[in-house]
């Protein structure tokens, strides 16, 4: 009988930990649905901004606004790396510190690379090997564009001062709810699109080109880092309501085993207390 117990117990607490992945992939779904629709509605607008700004970069002067376009001898690298503050989330850390281990040992072999960590996660795995110059853990407090720009504005004075000669971003791609993609994405200096030279005459500009672009820069890396945040949030979601409802699933299917576990000691034991009567019973009659 001992054994049946210790087979009802871990049933019990199986049946409560099923109680609580459950609720935490109805709580993901929640946030997953408004998170998909703000990467999804942002998306265009943000793409067609850098496609824009690659473009007009080729024609750029350093007073213009060139300086965020000016190729150097790449010898120290920045790299923001992306991830979540909490686990639970399946394979989604794991995915972007892989990713950021592979770029610095693969891409940037013998170059001085430092991180830049959005995310408890990465920080607390990948400090104890690279060498870390910001952790931000508190964007996730309250994700808007406004406080996104704080970090972006820091990574521009880092470039312009010369500090970094290139700054990359690592992040995951919402993709759909159970794929999310890890992404390796060059944020300064600008990446000017190659072309034939045609594509500056499509645009018009008013008042002048330089003050457009003055502004037009600095909006855009700003926008490309909140879509990047944005799409990393999404897959954080996505990914965390794949995993806990796959764990739901594995507990139930240990539930069941276990109950069947369960029924059979049960009958077990009821068909050997049959024997003993049946026994004792035979033993008075003979």
């Amino acid at each position: 009988m001992a054994n049946l117990k210790e087979i009802r117990n871990r049933i019990t607490s199986i049946g409560s930990t099923m109680k609580i992945t459950s609720a935490m992939k109805m709580v993901s779904a929640a946030k997953l649905k408004k998170a998909q629709d703000a990467i999804t509605a942002m998306r265009p607008y943000a793409n067609k901004l850098t496609e824009l700004l690659q473009n007009l970069s080729a024609t750029l002067d350093a007073e213009s606004g060139g300086v965020y376009a000016e190729q150097r001898e790449v010898s120290k690298v920045l790299l923001v790396v992306v991830s979540s503050n909490r686990g639970l989330c399946g394979g989604f850390n794991s995915s972007i510190v892989k990713k950021t281990e592979r770029v610095i040992s693969e891409k940037y072999q013998g170059k001085e690379v430092t991180l830049y960590t959005v995310g408890k996660k990465a920080n607390d795995i990948l400090s104890k090997r690279f060498d870390i110059a910001t952790n931000n853990t508190t964007i996730y407090d309250d994700l808007t564009f406004d406080n996104v720009t704080v970090i972006a504005e820091e990574l521009m004075e880092m470039f312009v001062g010369q500090q970094f000669d290139r700054i990359e971003v690592i992040y995951n791609v919402f993709k759909n709810a159970a794929t999310q993609i890890p992404t390796l994405e060059q944020f300064l200096p600008i990446e000017p699109i190659e072309s034939d030279g045609a594509s500056s005459s499509d645009y018009i500009y008013e008042p002048v080109k330089e003050e457009i672009v003055e502004v037009l820069i600095p909006k855009s890396l700003k926008t490309q880092l909140y879509k990047a945040i944005r799409d990393s949030f999404a897959a954080e979601h996505g990914a965390r309501m794949t995993a806990m409802h796959k764990a739901t699933d594995n507990a139930k299917d240990l539930r069941d085993d276990l109950l069947l576990s369960y029924n059979k000691a049960r009958q077990a034991a009821i068909t050997g207390e049959i024997l003993e009567i049946v026994g004792g019973a035979e033993a008075l009659n003979n």
